[in-house]
């Protein structure tokens, strides 16, 4: 199977005003239907957000981005698990990763966020066996899976 790195993108607009981008996976659909991503894992990070909900602070903007290279670096070079869907708005990002094994993402994560400061992440796991987050993402975009 090969990880293409084709995404979509899209705005919402969330009742109060502010926005959220979207950013989802295309072309995944052999991962999917291997069924052997079961789990699903989200990264939060709650930021101080502008009047639009995006992170007031460049820095902490730039941070963002490398954490999430080096997530996705961590978790994709074996294909342990795969960055789905990218939220950012109302004061938080969001990082969705669906995993073949829970124990081994969390050790990655914790391999791969070495040597920065103490970040303000949270991290949900759940059973997630039909992909039912991914295929709500692709709803968005219009495409069935």
């Amino acid at each position: 199977m090969v990880l293409t790195d084709k995404w979509f993108t899209a705005l919402s607009e969330n009742e109060d005003g502010s926005y959220t981008f979207i950013s989802g996976r295309s072309d995944i659909d052999a991962f999917i239907n291997s069924k052997k991503m079961k789990q699903r894992m989200e990264v939060t990070w709650r930021y101080e957000a502008d009047e639009k909900g995006m992170p007031k602070i460049d820095k902490e903007a730039m941070i963002m981005e490398e954490v999430e290279n080096r997530l996705r670096r961590a978790m994709e070079k074996d294909k342990l698990a795969i960055l789905t869907g990218i939220y950012t708005g109302q004061g938080k990002r969001e990082w969705i990763f669906i995993t073949r094994n829970l124990n081994a993402f969390g050790e990655r994560l914790n391999e791969a966020l070495g040597g920065l400061p103490q970040l303000p992440i949270e991290i949900y796991a759940e059973d997630d066996p039909d992909n039912e987050e991914y295929k709500n993402l692709l709803e968005i975009k219009g495409e069935d899976d």
